[in-house]
């Protein structure tokens, strides 16, 4: 058999990386584009493949009553290297799966360099590929929220239309020994128990009335990072909101999202308080906890001054504070095909938040989805989409055609985006019964897409 041509994949993040392991995986060789250590982006610390430069979390690891857990285990059944990974540096985080992100994406790495159908070539990549021809007519681009500014232009020029933007802001990380657990203590958020955890697995910071009005106060009036002239009419994505934008929606807003106090019981006042500080395990030593929704676009010296009002964390000790970073993203519905081909040059295929996904999994979700749809198809074969009623099929429906061009807004995965499950009828089916028929649903469905595909 003539030895197959690699498919080149721009972009060593989530979805870069499991779109080139998937690949590799199928007997095809790749040849994986990174422009780091090159040329460095303003979130990303290390040279690592798949680093994780905000939240060090997958979220819910509950497939039978999550969407998003739902999506782990299918892409688990898929043999995705990120889930592997995840797994195998997870950290204790409730009823989420939460990992190391040091070990996470230094796993990544020792897999995709060790691989030997991968190529690893460090460089930047300034332009699209023009033309079908020395080997490029197999391409992902996984270029992710942070596409340089020369590889956005060249894709806004290939594709006729304007990227879509947004702002994303990360969260600070403390060291654990400079929290004062007088005042914090652990507990998981109903107790409960989740992947690597105990129930007890976040450190929890009070707040009476008086304290927490004084914060929303400190927080309202903080000098801000400013914006340059092109970047002020950019939105922001809504699941990932500054926590000082959020605060300028009204004074109770915080308590109802990020510092909500249900489920949890002081042990100090043996009361709920009035609004509760979550930190989250950041590494695998413990010695690192991230603010949990606590994303800001403040100064850093305000800050840390700010953040100090929290009780527990007079004298934290910050290992990174936060900060803000453009996002950008195609309109994904009117660019792209049910195969993630670019429908004006078919040998491009889109991964990834560029695609209109919002957050880490779904990001390597589609990546995994690109991936085997671009091996298939160096090996002249075709393989179906995943049904719609499964997770995975659910986002590729949605950035494919589901989603209205006009309005496209980045996207979690969630139960809206399947197809509706009948309502039993005796009373209907409750929230809880009808997320258990969807995942039970999209399980089945899976196997049968997975069998068909062997």
């Amino acid at each position: 058999m003539a030895e197959l041509k690699p498919v080149h994949v721009i972009g060593g993040g989530l979805a870069g990386s499991e779109a080139a392991w998937q690949i590799a995986s199928a007997g095809v060789p790749v040849i994986l584009h990174e422009m780091r250590p090159v040329q460095k982006t303003d979130a990303h610390q290390t040279d690592h493949l798949a680093e994780l430069v905000c939240s060090n979390s997958f979220r819910s690891d509950d497939s039978e009553y999550n969407a998003v857990g739902l999506l782990h285990a299918e892409m688990r059944n898929c043999q995705s290297l990120i889930m592997q990974s995840a797994d195998a540096h997870q950290v204790p985080a409730g009823g989420a799966l939460a990992v190391d992100r040091t070990g996470f994406s230094a796993a990544v790495t020792a897999a995709l360099t060790s691989h030997s159908l991968i190529t690893l070539q460090r460089e930047e990549l300034t332009q699209l590929p023009v033309s079908e021809v020395d080997g490029w007519d197999q391409t992902i681009v996984a270029t992710g929220p942070l596409t340089s500014t020369p590889m956005a232009e060249s894709i806004r020029a290939l594709t006729g239309q304007e990227s879509l933007a947004f702002f994303d802001a990360i969260a600070p990380i403390v060291h654990r020994d400079s929290i004062d657990m007088t005042k914090a203590w652990m507990q998981s958020r109903y107790d409960k128990v989740g992947p690597g955890g105990t129930g007890s697995d976040y450190i929890n910071c009070a707040m009476d009335k008086p304290q927490y009005e004084s914060f929303i106060n400190a927080l309202l009036n903080a000098p801000k990072t400013d914006f340059k002239e092109w970047e002020k009419s950019t939105p922001y994505f809504e699941g990932c909101l500054p926590i000082e934008v959020m605060a300028e929606r009204g004074v109770d807003t915080l308590r109802y999202g990020p510092m909500k106090p249900v489920g949890l019981t002081s042990p100090h006042t043996n009361q709920r308080p009035h609004a509760v500080v979550q930190l989250r395990q950041d590494n695998a030593l413990g010695t690192l906890y991230n603010l949990v929704g606590f994303q800001t676009k403040l100064k850093y010296a305000e800050q840390a001054q700010v953040f100090r009002m929290i009780p527990g964390l007079e004298n934290a000790e910050f290992a990174r504070l936060g900060g803000l970073h453009r996002n950008t993203f195609i309109n994904s519905p009117l660019l792209l095909d049910k195969e993630l081909r670019l429908k004006k040059q078919t040998n491009i295929r889109f991964a990834g938040q560029i695609t209109g996904v919002e957050g880490y999994i779904e990001s390597a979700a589609i990546g995994l989805l690109a991936g085997r749809f671009a091996a298939a198809a160096r090996k002249n074969e075709t393989i179906a989409s995943p049904p719609r009623t499964t997770a995975m099929g659910a986002l590729l429906a949605h950035i494919t055609g589901d989603a209205t061009a006009e309005t496209f807004q980045p996207m979690n995965v969630n139960f809206g985006l399947f197809p509706p499950i009948p309502v039993e009828p005796k009373g209907g089916r409750g929230g809880r019964d009808r997320k258990l028929a969807y995942t039970i649903r999209a399980k089945s469905d899976l196997e049968i897409w997975l069998a068909k595909a062997a």
